[in-house]
């Protein structure tokens, strides 16, 4: 039996629950291009498979990228910052460029990668409003959820987005000049302590039980997927040409063969392998282990439930909320995918 890696690591925990309760502060700095040019609303909304025609200055929409069968190859933020500049925060820039690249076509644009020229801190939970408050010139006081806009922390200047990857009703990410960030992590640091929180050094609270948590899907669990079948599909578009619009329409009126679910495991200890560390992820067996139904994406656990979560993709309508079932010999249950409803 594998001793839970999460459950009993007190310092993964406290940095959880520091978000959760009061907020808590890490460096995490995505990729970013910015794009630019006459041409620059349609190629982006070629791109991707959201309304960019209709983001306003200022606002931010999440949004994916699929390849010509459907299949979700990127999910990004896209950031009006100016008229007709955007900017694409993505994990996987190379690709962006390479895909960008090979469709741009006559679309008059160009794009650059400047992950190089700023530096991101997330200031993620209930009292981070108050820390942002407190540190910028400016207040954010009317500042709506995915809107970004300048400001100034004590003579720096700094662009603070309303938004995170946590799942948390109050989130905010600060970006600045690499130049800037010390100084910057400092006045943060301090304020976050002022309001009882900490900084979060482990990664795999950041990337994995925050976002897991409240539902929100990392690439990785989103690989060989499409929005239909994840769930991303509310956000589309259809109105519009996409990239892999027509094989998605087809998935759309058939319906999809597959579907993200939630579960749990309900043995404290647990060896199952998910798709999070490599591979396929364990295999999802019902009543016997003739018929597969699904593999195992995701699985870290939730502080605030005190359980063993994760997400299964499974054949459609195959595993229904309240199933039990058993995983490479644990007892699981199927349950909904997000944990703080």
């Amino acid at each position: 039996m594998n001793k839970n890696i999460f459950k009993y690591d007190d310092m993964k925990r406290s940095e959880h629950m520091a978000v959760r309760n009061n907020v808590g502060w890490y460096f995490w700095t995505h990729q970013l291009m910015e794009v630019t040019g006459p041409d620059v609303v349609p190629f982006l909304d070629y791109l991707y498979t959201g309304n960019i025609a209709s983001l306003a200055v200022g606002r931010d929409r999440y949004t994916t990228m699929l390849n010509e069968q459907g299949e979700i190859i990127d999910d990004v933020v896209i950031m009006r910052v100016g008229e007709d500049t955007y900017w694409v925060s993505t994990l996987y820039a190379t690709k962006a460029d390479d895909w960008w690249y090979f469709h741009q076509g006559d679309f008059d644009v160009e794009w650059n990668e400047i992950t190089e020229d700023w530096q991101m801190l997330a200031v993620q939970g209930p009292k981070s409003k108050a820390v942002i408050e407190a540190l910028c010139d400016n207040s954010v006081e009317d500042q709506k959820f995915f809107e970004i806009r300048d400001n100034v922390i004590n003579g720096i200047p700094v662009k603070i987005n309303r938004g995170g990857y946590t799942g948390e009703k109050w989130g905010y990410e600060i970006y600045m000049a690499p130049d800037d960030l010390e100084a910057i992590e400092t006045l943060v640091d301090a304020e976050v302590v002022r309001n009882g929180g900490k900084r979060v050094t482990e990664f795999q609270i950041m990337a994995w039980t925050l976002p897991t948590e409240a539902g929100i899907f990392y690439m990785r669990d989103l690989a060989h997927t499409n929005p239909v079948e994840v769930g991303l599909d509310k956000n589309i578009k259809w109105d519009k040409d996409f990239i892999g619009k027509e094989a998605l329409l087809k998935v759309k009126e058939k319906g999809p063969a597959r579907e993200m679910v939630g579960f749990e495991v309900l043995d404290d200890d647990y060896y199952i392998r998910s798709k999070q560390y490599g591979g396929p992820g364990e295999a999802v067996f019902i009543d016997s282990e003739e018929e597969e139904v699904g593999r195992v994406s995701k699985l870290v656990y939730s502080y605030v439930k005190e359980v063993n979560n994760g997400y299964i993709l499974a054949k459609k309508g195959a595993l229904k909320v309240g199933d039990r079932i058993k995983i490479h010999g644990h007892d699981c249950v199927i349950t909904e995918k997000n944990w703080l409803n």
